[in-house]
């Protein structure tokens, strides 16, 4: 792509932006018109291993947000701000669930006409034809699952994506509040940039318009750019805007049970491999890939945050080690059914120094308040691992190449790093400024009616109490 169409490109991301956050031009659009929709359908073939499978990575999806995240953000905070954490990540993950049955996945998976390179349509809202013999194409023309089980996996991130955000506000951020950003989030910008990375016409139909980053060449198997650079960047322009924690830097604000944070660490990685795994939509060859470069990379990234701790602060942490195992699940992502192990093995070495500099460094030189390391981990670590991806996915290192599903037989191909990562770079732009600007806009919106800043009083008592009348725990 010259630099006139990317220009042309962004350009039209702006003018997309604007258009989708006027509740009033949002919610006015029409239905994609019924010749849209109306594709011609294949024979489809469904196979009861894939749906199965589909069906146990979705739990295992679910089981990281609850209780896997809620219990890794929970035991960073302090004692009297537990229960707020669980509570915002439960009810996030609750409240999602219903506007994706609602309206979001029709938003994310129809075509959305004259708007269809940004976001989908309503055609599917309350899944309007989503039946038990409906089905939903997998990545191998005229193999299906169920198009209710496709639904149900991709809830689950939806459900957990905007959970993420929680640590970069954490302990000061009202319930309330942060309940209404993820509503107003998850439509203005989760959708939206799922839609651009993930909506295409699937193998059958693969020349039928598909979402802008899509459309670019760009490639995400599992959410790189759709999680985890859109939630990190999410939660930096949050912990910006609602300013830094009382006491930051002076008051001791360690984690309170790192026993707790090593117990949600450990089911974020078990629940990992229906996230990357489970991408694949089918239980074949490209499964197990995706699963054993979910293993290696996180091993390697854990073990090289360790030795990266060691030698600048002479002692390797538990804090470090899941902070490791954190950044090579994020790295990995995008590439888990792309690269080869080794590859996925340098992926993981790598990430963790360059996200250790973000969090010990670049935080502090910044000196903004991202309670739990959101922007360094997930969006620094989502930037490396989309932009890798491009590097990763080459034969030659490895990788199981591009699929091209204008031949006969899907060659797999790859059309050079060079050109790989820049189609890589355009879509983590792209998400960045959708995502950044978007967010912006919608924490003031929330701050102008709600309010985002709990009480100087609430805040100093904590937010177990104040918000919610209870306490995580209680003296015998």
């Amino acid at each position: 792509m010259s630099l006139s169409k990317l220009t042309s490109s962004l350009s039209r991301v702006g003018v997309a932006l604007g258009a989708m956050l006027a509740p009033a031009v949002a919610f006015a659009q029409e239905a994609a018109p019924a010749a849209v929709e109306a594709v011609a359908a294949p024979a489809m073939t469904m196979d009861k291993g894939d749906n199965t499978w589909m069906l146990v990575s979705s739990a295992l999806v679910l089981l990281m947000t609850v209780p896997g995240l809620a219990l890794f953000y929970g035991g960073l905070v302090r004692t009297k701000n537990m229960l707020s954490v669980l509570m915002q990540v439960l009810m996030i993950a609750a409240v999602v669930c219903l506007i994706w049955i609602a309206y979001g996945y029709s938003l994310t998976f129809t075509n959305g006409g004259s708007l269809n390179s940004f976001v989908g349509g309503f055609s599917k809202m309350f899944l309007n034809g989503v039946t038990t013999a409906s089905l939903a194409e997998t990545f191998t023309k005229g193999v299906a699952i169920p198009e209710l089980t496709f639904v149900i996996f991709q809830m689950t991130f939806a459900c957990i994506t905007p959970g993420l955000i929680v640590g970069a506000v954490a302990e000061r951020i009202k319930f309330s509040s942060m309940i209404l950003f993820s509503i107003l989030w998850v439509t203005f910008i989760y959708f939206p940039i799922a839609h651009m990375v993930w909506f295409w016409g699937g193998p059958s139909a693969y020349a039928d318009p598909a979402g802008l980053i899509f459309s670019f060449g760009a490639i995400d198997f599992a959410g790189g750019t759709v999680v985890h650079i859109n939630a990190g960047i999410a939660g930096l322009v949050g912990a910006i805007m609602l300013g830094k924690r009382i006491g930051y830097k002076k008051d001791l604000m360690a984690p309170h049970s790192m026993t707790l944070t090593m117990v949600g660490a450990a089911l974020l990685w078990v629940g990992w491999f229906g996230f990357n795994a489970g991408s694949n939509l089918e239980a074949n060859s490209y499964a197990s890939l995706a699963f054993i470069n979910t293993f290696v990379a996180t091993a390697a990234a854990a073990v090289s945050w360790c030795l990266v701790e060691t030698l600048a602060r002479g002692k390797a942490s538990m804090l470090g080690a899941v902070s490791g195992v954190v950044a090579g699940l994020v790295a990995v992502t995008p590439a888990a059914g792309f690269a080869g192990p080794l590859g996925s093995i340098v992926l993981g070495l790598l990430v963790s120094p360059l996200c250790y500099f973000f969090v010990s460094v670049v935080k502090n030189k910044f000196d903004y308040d991202d309670s739990l390391d959101v922007f360094g981990i997930h969006c620094i670590g989502g930037v490396f691992g989309a932009l890798m991806t491009g590097v990763f996915v080459n034969p030659a290192l490895g990788g199981a190449g591009i699929v091209d599903y204008s031949t006969a037989d899907f060659a797999a191909t790859y059309a050079g790093t060079a050109t790989q990562v820049l189609n890589q770079a355009k879509g983590v732009l792209v998400t960045l400024l959708w995502s950044g600007i978007g967010s912006a806009i919608l924490f003031k919106i929330v701050d102008l009616t709600l309010g985002l800043r709990v009480s100087t009083e609430a805040e100093r008592e904590g937010l177990d109490l104040s918000a919610h009348g209870e306490a995580a725990y209680h003296n015998s």
